[in-house]
């Protein structure tokens, strides 16, 4: 659900990964049309960043 959001809203995904400052910056870069597509694949790659954090952090909690 947050790659379609990604790719369509790239801004809001931004603040469902907990990163507002960031979402701002992408909201900016998205009020230009060019600025759309960099501005859905940033979105992505913070997505698939904020996964591999989540599966780091899940391994490191997971007893031994």
């Amino acid at each position: 659900m947050r790659l379609i959001l990604a790719i369509f809203l790239p801004w809001l995904s931004f603040f469902t990964i907990g990163r507002p400052v960031s979402g701002l910056c992408c909201l900016v870069l998205q009020f230009t049309l060019i600025g759309w597509i960099p501005a859905a694949l940033w979105a992505v790659y913070a997505l698939s960043q904020y996964q591999t954090d989540q599966k780091i952090a899940a391994a490191r909690r997971a007893p031994n």
